[in-house]
């Protein structure tokens, strides 16, 4: 890759290295940011199969490019998904001081033969690396796995966080036809304990396998989505997971889905079918609020402050999906703006990341 332009540095004031963290000024941490590599090989002939993303810039305004998947247009998007630059641009004037990088969930490739999603993981993994390593103060990194082969996702896992100094990964809220309670899966999720590894889940369907009937009104995102979420919830708390893996650090995207709204539906359905709930735990769904997580992203101030009772202020971070439409636009503003306890916009905006994360706070100072 290119070496890269100057950085825009946001100017804070400096903070010594023993400073309590409860004494430094505000950050803000965005947990849930997207990032690709400006250009990356043709996937379909390095691999001779299958309808692997491409980015094609041809025939786009400067600036823009149109990410392919199988020769099918997917979507347009920004220089901002690709050139630090520009993200640094925006994070300067929506004062968020890290930005935490992961890819777009549809470069999982869980569908791909396991040892061609690992060859694309470790590129994108490397390419994340190298953004933060350009600029430790702004970025921190999510990477990506081969999750249809477990043994080979810890393998890579345990690159990106010893080797690559990343702070975890993104996986996806299923792994085809697995949930994330698959026996097959313990692997993977015993190295993420052992290695006390941040892991963040995005919801994710194949745009090709979505329904007809999800399709009209941006169906799959708006409504399809947070239905994953909650099945992943479920997957990991009624499938046992946190039971075997009791100090897994799990972070959901999009404000939990929809579980929490439901989940009085849910802990009655668990209480009064439990020959179909209760199958491999003994607790309700509920009973593991205290070992979830949840990103901020709920775009309403109402339903923002409902998850707080819920959940609590201490199991919630900063999330705005950049650079995409459906994202916060102007991340943490509502959080900002609101009248929180000062205390929880502080647990929201960054103390809860920089938990989550193991990062030291004077370092983004």
């Amino acid at each position: 890759m290119s070496s890269p332009s100057p950085r825009v540095a946001r100017q804070a004031p400096v903070a010594s290295r023993d400073t309590p963290v409860a004494q430094l000024r505000l950050l803000k941490i965005d947990l849930h940011t997207h990032i690709l590599p400006e250009r990356w090989p043709d996937l379909a002939k390095k691999y001779g199969y299958g309808s692997w993303v491409q980015l094609s810039h041809q025939g786009c305004p400067p600036g823009q490019a149109d990410m392919m998947q199988g020769g099918k247009f997917f979507r347009r998007i920004d220089c901002n998904c690709w050139s630090p630059d520009a993200r640094l641009k925006d994070c300067n004037a929506t004062t968020v001081d890290v930005q935490v990088l992961s890819t777009v969930p549809v470069m999982f490739s869980y569908w791909a033969k396991p040892e061609d999603t690992l060859d694309l993981s470790r590129y994108l993994n490397d390419h994340i690396a190298q953004c933060v390593a350009e600029d430790p103060k702004r970025f921190v990194g999510l990477g990506t796995l081969p999750m249809q082969a477990p043994e080979l996702a810890a393998q890579e896992l345990r690159r990106c966080v010893q080797e690559l100094g990343l702070a975890g990964v993104q996986i996806g809220s299923h792994v085809n036809a697995w949930n994330l309670d698959a026996p097959e899966l313990d692997v993977f999720w015993k190295a993420a304990e052992e290695l006390q590894a941040a892991i963040f889940i995005h919801p994710w369907n194949d745009a090709t396998e979505t329904p007809d009937r999800m399709k009209p009104y941006w169906g799959a995102w708006l409504v399809g989505m947070p239905c994953e979420t909650t099945l992943a919830i479920c997957s990991v708390t009624m499938g046992g997971v946190l039971d075997r893996f009791p100090r897994l650090k799990l972070c959901f995207a999009h404000g939990g889905g929809a579980f929490l709204a439901t989940l009085g539906r849910i802990d009655h359905g668990f209480n009064v079918r439990p020959d179909l709930c209760a199958t491999r735990t003994k607790h309700p769904p509920s009973h593991y609020l205290n070992k979830i997580h949840i990103d901020s992203l709920v775009h309403d101030l109402d339903t923002l402050k409902f998850s707080i009772a819920k959940i609590g202020a201490d199991r919630i971070m900063l999330g705005s999906d950049y650079p995409f439409p459906l994202g916060e636009h102007h991340p943490g503003k509502m959080v900002e703006e609101s009248d929180l306890d000062d205390k929880v916009k502080d647990a929201i905006l960054y103390k809860n990341a920089v938990k989550f994360l193991n990062l030291d706070a004077t370092n983004y100072q």
